[in-house]
C-alpha cells in the first residue's frame, strides 16, 4: 500500500496496490461487511474474463473497488456520498447533489491513480 498524508484528519488506511489482493486486505480493513460482495465480483469478473477471453471484466473489478476504497477511507467524504447518494434515492436532491458525487468519485479516481 502506498502511503499517503492528508493531514490531521488522513485516511483510515494508505492507499492499496491495485491487486485483488491488496484490494482485498483493504476491503477487509475498513469494510469486512462487504467481503463476501467483494469475493463474488471477483468470481463473477474472473469467470467473464475467461468466457470473454479479455482482461476487462477484471480491469472493471480493479477500477470499481479501486474507486470503493479511495472513497471509503476518507470517512467524511464516504459520509458525503452516502447523504448524497439518499438524497437522490429520496428525490431530496438534485442536479447539485449529481454533480458532487462525479466530483467525488473523480477525486477517488485520481486519488487512486486510475
Amino acid at each position: 500500500m502506498s502511503a499517503q498524508p492528508d493531514g490531521p484528519h488522513g485516511p483510515l488506511i494508505p492507499m492499496p496496490e491495485l491487486t485483488p489482493d491488496g484490494l482485498r486486505a483493504a476491503v477487509a480493513k475498513i469494510l469486512p461487511s462487504r467481503l463476501p460482495d467483494f469475493a463474488k465480483h471477483l468470481s463473477e469478473a474472473a469467470t467473464n474474463a475467461q468466457k470473454l477471453q479479455s482482461i476487462a471484466p477484471l480491469r472493471i473489478f480493479v477500477h470499481s473497488w479501486a474507486v470503493t476504497i479511495s472513497i471509503e477511507r476518507h470517512p467524511e467524504r464516504a459520509a458525503r456520498l452516502h447523504e448524497l447518494e439518499r438524497a437522490i434515492d429520496t428525490g431530496e436532491a438534485g442536479r447539485e447533489a449529481v454533480t458532487e458525487i462525479r466530483l467525488i468519485r473523480e477525486a477517488a479516481e485520481a486519488e487512486a491513480g486510475l
